[in-house]
Parts: structure tokens; sequence; C-alpha cells
């Protein structure tokens, strides 16, 4: 690894570790997302405190941690652009201020195809969005979402991203178990659904 490389795995990390369900749930006084529905930090679980808007900004918030890892290595650091978004994943999945109990990387893995490969990202929003409208399982739309993403690489014929993409997606799905067990027990909750 080059000193670019570590460095904007570092802030791609950094950025990426921002538990921003976390602080924006503790700061509106909602108490600690980790105790509430599932105890994830994404926002579906920030949907389940009542807050419409606390979750439409976190999703915001962790899809724009991903994508400013991105952008930033892109400006600064070219080499070390997959570092960066690995980094920005990685940290939001295990970030290191809360024991690396993280997010399930649904909307940074979003934001970090916004600027790798917006076709992609457009693919994945796509999908991530009918299947939420539709069958309102956000489990179910998160992972086709995130599937999705190594799929279109690969149609692109772009072996670059390819590999680090599938990577991401198979990240994506180890985070979802616990809702892939519900999911063949027929438990997993919907939108809107108390779990």
């Amino acid at each position: 690894m080059t000193a670019d490389q570590i460095i904007a795995l570092l802030i791609g990390y950094a950025l990426g570790s921002i538990p921003f369900g976390l602080l924006l749930t503790r700061f509106a006084g909602k108490g600690d997302l980790r105790e509430v529905g599932s105890g994830n930090i994404g926002a579906t679980n920030v949907l389940r405190t009542g807050s419409k808007g606390l979750a439409a900004l976190t999703l915001l918030l962790d899809a724009a941690k991903g994508a400013a890892a991105v952008w930033i290595a892109l400006s600064y650091f070219p080499d070390g652009v997959r570092f960066a978004a690995a980094g920005a994943l990685v940290g939001h999945l295990y970030p290191v201020w809360l024991k690396f109990r993280g997010g399930k990387g649904v909307a940074t893995l979003l934001g970090i195809l916004i600027p790798l490969l917006p076709v992609a990202a457009a693919v994945y929003a796509a999908i991530w969005l009918l299947l939420l409208l539709t069958i309102r399982i956000s489990s179910v739309a998160g992972m086709a979402a995130a599937i999705s993403a190594p799929l279109t690489a690969a149609v692109l014929g772009d072996r670059f991203l390819f590999p680090m993409l599938l990577g991401f997606a198979l990240l994506v799905l180890w985070k979802h178990r616990e809702n892939l067990v519900r999911l063949k027990a027929r438990t997993e909750p919907r939108i809107g659904a108390k779990e």
C-alpha cells in the first residue's frame, strides 16, 4: 500500500464511522437508537422512533459520507479511490466508536456508487425505491439493491470495480443475516409495522 492509499483508507473509515442515526436521534431527544426496534443505527430503525424527517436525514447523511470519501479520494488521492470506498463502508459497518457495531451499509453503499459508478448508483436507487414502495420490506430492498451493484459493473464490463463491489454486496448481505432468518420464518416486519 502506498501512503496515498493509506490516507484514503483512513479518511474513508473516519467518514464512514460517523453514526449519524445515533447522533441525530440523541440530539432530538429520542434516546439511544440502539435501544429502539432492531437496535440498528440506520435510517429504517430511525423511522421506528416515529420521525420520518430524522430517518430521511439519516439516509441522506449516511449516503453523503460514502460519496464524500470517494470524492475526496478522486480529487486528492486518485490511487486510493477503492481504499477510500472500502474504508467508508467498513467504517459504517464496524465503527470503532460503537465497539464495531454499526449499520447495514445500504445508504452508504449508494453514496459510494454515486461518484464511483453513476450508472450503478442509478440502478441501485431504482431497485431500492421500487422494492420499498411495493413490498415494503426494507431488508429485501436493501439487499437487492446491494446485489445490483456488482451485477451492473459486470454488465458494463468494469472488471476494475466488479470484485470490490461484489465484496461490498457480500458484506451488506452478511450484515443482514438476521433479516434473512426472519425472512425465512416470515416474521420480517414491513415498513410502518412494529418489530
